[in-house]
């Protein structure tokens, strides 16, 4: 079952943000993590098996404040397919001619009564 974890850290500069984003990602079972809130204060982690709790106090240790804000089973996004399936152009099949064979007929030199020399 996939949850979806929204934890608030008290995070002041960019440096705090990344850090927290590292520790997030770095935990066992997490699939997504993203920044959300006015001030981009909020932690949202997608994942399966994720235990909530050992993960606010990472943070609390690692960063700085972070409180735990909602927990819930993660909805999947729904697809919506408005416009048909386009089929694509394939090239008509290349069939194989046969090869053609030369026949190459060999001459022997005659040899006997034609030869003055001898």
């Amino acid at each position: 079952m996939k949850q979806k974890i929204v934890i608030k850290v008290a995070m002041y500069h960019d440096k705090c943000r990344s850090k927290a984003l590292k520790i997030v990602v770095g935990t066992t079972g997490v699939e997504s993590a993203a920044l959300t809130g006015e001030g981009k204060d909020q932690v949202e982690v997608v994942g399966d098996g994720i235990d909530s709790v050992k993960l606010t106090r990472r943070l609390r240790k690692k960063v700085a404040r972070a409180d735990l804000v909602s927990v819930a089973e993660a909805m999947p996004a729904e697809k919506k397919d408005d416009a048909p399936p386009v089929m694509g152009f394939l090239p008509p099949p290349c069939y194989g001619f046969p090869q053609n064979y030369h026949c190459c007929e060999v001459v022997e030199p005659m040899y006997g009564s034609i030869c003055t020399i001898l």
